[in-house]
């Protein structure tokens, strides 16, 4: 490792802070340095939407790793520290100039909220969320009940926050431009279903509309209007219309950006000295042979896993199986496949969803490609295998819960 002795991390949060992790464990010993844009250590997103906005997490539980290992594993950590520039051939610069020179690079840079533009935008009391500090924000208007929320947008994240804020005693409202929420990650089958589960909680869904512009009064938010000019009263406005990639200072410096930066499999990037992890990395994935981004926490882990080794000179794949989980009311699910292969691929139900707990099978060419476990518990580890071996299944006994799915995933 001798000729590896100074490695940068652009980006403090659940990729980079996993890279650091894994390069010490690994017997790196050189200098390390992680820069984060935020004053806050490398924290977990997911229960920004969920328990931590809830109040049932404590602030220190979403921390990464604790507080004294960066101490103790000498990690030189610059937070509140913007990188304005990255030099491939080995230096980044801070936006205020300092410079740092480096052996090796690992771009965690993560994704931000997509904007919405339209009227109303910028009125105080219109939130997104992204950050711990977004999610305080959120907390503080939510926490005691009676509030009106409005939500632009039926994603992962505006369905979780939707339902917690009711959960809180909140009126929520979702405005979703789509004809059924989540039907572009799971189909219009599934996406029903949650949005039926939200229904019967009283969250009011309205689908197929145009949001025109966000109204307010001495410039704060009060509601939200629609193209048909129908009108919405709210205290709180979260838009969640996607995100996208943090790509700006790899498209400066020249690297291979589309849909992110475009990454091997060992997330090497078109510079040799850069690498890429978590949601910026479009990587070639060698179960299926094609690109693969990923937004959710577990690709940040494994990235980061994976990135961090293969700068060290390791052998290096980054193979893991995407997956995912959302807690929304009383249904918990774990998702587990490749989405981009779901599209007009059967599904196949183990269980009936009608009682809220089945386990749910996207079929392409005879082979599973995704599956998700809802309410259905310690199975997930046997869909990422069977999404793994690629073997051709029998839809019957995919159906039936007496054929163990790990006996399915070792058929040859």
């Amino acid at each position: 490792m001798s000729a590896i002795e100074d490695i940068v991390i652009v980006g403090a949060a659940l990729a980079g802070a996993t890279a650091a992790k894994t390069l010490r464990e690994e017997g790196y010993d050189g200098r390390l340095r992680l820069f984060g844009a935020e004053r806050h250590l490398p924290y977990i997103r997911p229960p920004l939407s969920k328990g931590y906005l809830a109040g049932a997490d404590e602030r220190t539980s979403i921390d990464v790793i604790e507080p004294e290992w960066y101490r103790d594993h000498d990690v030189e950590l610059n937070l509140g520290t913007r990188i304005g520039e990255i030099d491939p051939a080995g230096a980044v610069t801070t936006v205020a100039g300092q410079r740092y020179s480096f052996d090796r690079a690992l771009l965690a840079t993560g994704s931000v909220p997509r904007r919405l533009p339209i009227p109303g935008i910028d009125l105080e009391g219109v939130l997104s969320l992204r950050t711990v500090d977004d999610s305080d924000r959120l907390r503080e208007t939510l926490r005691d009940g009676g509030k009106r929320l409005v939500l632009i947008g039926s994603g992962w994240i505006g369905m979780e926050v939707a339902a917690t804020a009711r959960t809180l005693g909140n009126d929520v409202t979702i405005l979703e431009r789509d004809p059924i929420p989540l039907a572009v990650a799971l189909g219009d089958e599934l996406g029903r279903f949650f949005a039926g589960l939200h229904a019967q909680h009283g969250v009011d869904i309205r689908t197929s509309v145009d949001v025109e512009a966000i109204v307010g009064e001495a410039g704060r938010a009060t509601g939200v209007r629609l193209k048909d000019g129908t009108s919405f009263p709210a205290d709180l406005v979260l838009v969640g219309v996607g995100a996208v990639p943090a790509v700006e200072l790899a498209q400066a410096a020249g690297l291979a950006v589309e849909n992110g930066v475009l990454v091997d499999a060992d997330l090497r990037s078109s510079a040799p000295a850069v690498f890429a992890a978590g949601d910026i990395a479009n990587a070639m994935h060698p179960l299926i042979d094609r690109r693969l981004r990923s937004e959710h926490w577990a690709n940040a882990i494994d990235g980061g896993t994976a990135a961090a080794k293969a700068m060290l000179g390791r052998r290096a794949v980054h193979d893991a199986i995407p997956y995912f989980y959302t807690d929304q009311f009383d249904l918990g699910m774990e998702y587990a496949g490749f989405a981009p292969l779901t599209r007009d691929a059967e599904l196949v139900y183990r269980g009936d969803p009608s009682t809220g707990e089945f386990i749910a099978f996207w079929i392409r060419e005879a082979r599973v490609v995704a599956g998700m476990n809802v309410n259905v518990w310690d199975v997930n580890d046997e869909i990422k295998a069977l999404v793994a071996s690629r073997v051709q299944v029998r839809v019957d006994e995919l159906r039936d819960s007496d054929v163990p799915l790990a006996e399915m995933a070792r058929v040859a």
